[in-house]
């Protein structure tokens, strides 16, 4: 039987002295289009919402629950990198920055950081949780966070530019947004080095 994340890694880390413990975590590595988010949470050890998991396994709705219930009884911080910047430093470089700027004025003692790599210039030690989404509550906090406040950034785009579909698909690359993306060409939003953009703009042997 599947467990959802709870607070262990947590609790472990406060009994080492490191009271505030702030889970961070990004949403939009993959995409071809939109910017990359990331958020962090310090939950309130008295205050855990119910029902927190992976973003990616919670509906839309119960997302927006959770993210309301959050936002009311944690400290959260937020982090958006732009598309030209995704563009210029290369994704990972940008999932570093976005997670700096999340972490920014938190004052945590301790960060979990979803993955295998700590962000190098954080302003507090580290530690890499592998499937930390699934494992921690703070970090499926910060899933949570980032993928609501991307989601609905893809929503504003597809209302100013509604062909590409990217309320639905939030700028992956499903077979629909491949289709538009060959007949009317990449926009201001979409990822110019990430194939299949780049090789658009850039055809092999052109």
């Amino acid at each position: 039987m599947r467990t959802r994340p709870d607070t262990a890694l947590e609790e472990a880390a406060r009994a080492e002295g490191f009271l505030r413990v702030a889970g961070v975590d990004e949403a939009g590595r993959g995409p071809i289009a939109g910017p990359l988010v990331a958020a962090a949470v310090i939950l309130d050890p008295g205050a855990v919402p119910d029902g927190l998991d992976d973003s990616k396994r919670l509906s839309p709705a119960r997302r927006a629950i959770l993210r309301e219930k959050i936002e009311r009884t944690a400290r959260w911080g937020v982090g958006v990198v732009d598309v030209a910047t995704i563009d210029r430093v290369n994704v990972l470089q940008a999932t570093f920055i976005a997670m700096r700027e999340a972490m920014g004025d938190l004052l945590a003692d301790l960060a979990l950081i979803d993955g295998t790599m700590v962000p190098p210039g954080l302003n507090v030690p580290a530690r890499a949780v592998v499937r930390g989404d699934a494992r921690s509550a703070s970090i499926a906090a910060a899933s949570i966070l980032a993928k609501e406040l991307r989601d609905s950034m893809m929503r504003a785009l597809a209302q100013q530019d509604p062909r590409f579909n990217w309320g639905k698909n939030k700028g992956y690359l499903t077979p629909e947004h491949r289709s538009a993306l060959a007949q009317h060409g990449p926009t201001q939003h979409h990822r110019r080095t990430f194939a299949p953009v780049r090789d658009m703009l850039c055809p092999p042997g052109g």
